[in-house]
C-alpha cells in the first residue's frame, strides 16, 4: 500500500525538441525538493533554459547502489524527488530501476510524468506494425550474449526495437542479416524530434549495405518487422497427430508436440489432437 510519505516522480525530458517538455513536467521539476539527474551538467542546461532553480543531485549507474538507501529514507520522511535521465523517459536503457523498485517496496508513491521517448517515437514513425513489440535496449557489443539477442530478434514474430550507437549500426544490421532477418522490413530512425530527423526504410540487408561504410549521424533507433508465421498444412498436421496417437501419446502430449515441433496454434493443435 502506498504510504503518505514523499513522492518519487519519473519525469520524461525532451530527446531533442525542447517543446516536448510538458507543462506538467515543468511544474514537477520546479516544485520538487531535488532533481536526480544522470548527468547534472546536461540537465542543468535544460533547467537553465526553462529558468528552473531546483537543486540538482547526481544519480547514475556508478553511484545508484550507494545512494539509493539514503534517497528512499528521504522519500519516507516526505521528500518529493524528480528522477530524470539525460533525455527521454528514465529506466528505458537508463538508470533508475533500482531506485523505483526500492521506493515502491518502501511504500513510497511512484508517479510517472509521461513525455518524450525515443523508443515510442521511432515505433510510431516507422510505419511498421506497432500493435505488439519487444524493446531490446542496446545490443551487446560481442560474444554469445550478442548472438543470442540478435538470434531472438531474427526469430521474433512481432516488431523489435533496439537502440544502437551510430558507429555500430552497419555491423548490427549485417549481423541481423546473417542471423536470418535479411529480407525483413526495417527502419533506422535518427535524430528524432530534431532538425534533421530521418527515417531510413528498407530491408535489413539493404540498410546494412547503406550503413556499412558510412555511419548515420546522431542518436539512432532500429526497428525491425517481425518474421511471418509459417504457412501451416492442416492435412499434414492431422496426419502427424494421428501418427502420434498411434504411438500411444496422450492428447495433451500430442498438443505439445504439434505446437513445439510444427508451430501449430494451440486451438488447432487441441482440435487435431482430439479428432
Amino acid at each position: 500500500m502506498v504510504g503518505t510519505a514523499g513522492t518519487l516522480y519519473i519525469v520524461s525530458t525532451p530527446i531533442g525538441n525542447l517543446g516536448d517538455l510538458s507543462v506538467r513536467a515543468l511544474d514537477t521539476l520546479r516544485t520538487a525538493d531535488a532533481i536526480l539527474a544522470e548527468d547534472t551538467r546536461h540537465t542543468r542546461m535544460l533547467l537553465t533554459h526553462f529558468d528552473i532553480h531546483t537543486p540538482l543531485e547526481s544519480y547514475h549507474e556508478h553511484n545508484e547502489a550507494a545512494t539509493t538507501p539514503g534517497l528512499v529514507g528521504r522519500l519516507q520522511l516526505g521528500a518529493k524527488l524528480a528522477l530524470v535521465s539525460d533525455a527521454g523517459t528514465p529506466l528505458l536503457s537508463d538508470p533508475g530501476a533500482r531506485l523505483v523498485a526500492a521506493a515502491a517496496e518502501a511504500g513510497v508513491a511512484v508517479v510517472p510524468i509521461p513525455g518524450a521517448s525515443a523508443l515510442l517515437a521511432a515505433l510510431v514513425g516507422a510505419a511498421l506494425p506497432a500493435d505488439r513489440f519487444t524493446f531490446f535496449g542496446f545490443a551487446p557489443r560481442k560474444g554469445a550474449e550478442r548472438r543470442a539477442m540478435l538470434g531472438e530478434i531474427a526469430a521474433l514474430r512481432h516488431t523489435a526495437v533496439l537502440y544502437e550507437a551510430p558507429s555500430r549500426v552497419g555491423d548490427t544490421l549485417a549481423d541481423l542479416d546473417a542471423a536470418g532477418a535479411g529480407e525483413r522490413r526495417a527502419v533506422v530512425a535518427r535524430e528524432l524530434t530534431k532538425q534533421f530527423e530521418e527515417f531510413c526504410r528498407g530491408t535489413v540487408r539493404a540498410l546494412a549495405a547503406q550503413f556499412r561504410d558510412t555511419a548515420p549521424r546522431g542518436e539512432v533507433v532500429i526497428v525491425v518487422q517481425g518474421a511471418e508465421a509459417p504457412v501451416l498444412d492442416e492435412d499434414a498436421l492431422r496426419a502427424h497427430a494421428a501418427a502420434l496417437r498411434a504411438e500411444g501419446l496422450s492428447a495433451r502430449d500430442v498438443v505439445r508436440v504439434l505446437m513445439e515441433d510444427d508451430g501449430a496454434p494451440r486451438n488447432l493443435a487441441y482440435r487435431l489432437a482430439h479428432d
